[in-house]
């Protein structure tokens, strides 16, 4: 198996796809937060500006997964945001590489600490992005009062 990672525009019909299925496996595990359909705090235009990327794992010529990268407040801080990985690919490392991917572009944007939010039902997104090397932080922005994310951080 070889998994490219390529840049692509949020609104391309790969990118909405994924995000869209995202969404829905959200929306089914969270059904009573951020407004209930899963899409959270993100908009295909947050990743459509200077310092920000959107990319698609390929599987030869099949997307399996996505990931996010946008600029914070903070001039040397960025945001993971949309990873995902298609349930049928997923515990194959995939997940590692995107993340790896946007750690190179956020280094490349001169950032220098990524954050990020995830679900406490997420348990492997969890795994991940401790073994990563990301650490616990108090939540954030929008995440502050909600029980069930768990915010992360990052030093490049």
């Amino acid at each position: 198996m070889t998994i490219i990672i390529k840049s692509e525009t949020p609104t391309s019909t790969t990118a909405t796809d994924l995000i869209r299925d995202l969404s829905a496996e959200l929306a089914r595990q969270y059904p009573d937060s951020h407004g209930g359909d899963g899409a959270g705090a993100f908009k295909p235009q947050d990743v459509m500006i200077p310092r920000a990327v959107f990319v698609v794992a390929w599987e030869d010529d099949t997307p399996v997964g996505c990931g996010a990268l946008r600029p914070m407040d903070e001039e040397t801080v960025g945001e993971v945001k949309r990873m995902y990985v298609r349930p049928g690919m997923r515990g194959k490392g995939i997940s590692r590489l995107i993340l790896s991917a946007l750690e190179e572009q956020a280094r490349g944007f001169g950032y220098r600490a990524l954050r990020l939010e995830t679900g406490l039902r997420q348990t492997e997104a969890l795994g991940l992005y401790q073994s990563a090397g990301y650490q616990l932080i108090p939540c954030y922005g929008i995440y502050v009062n909600e029980p069930l994310s768990r915010c992360y951080e990052k030093m490049l």
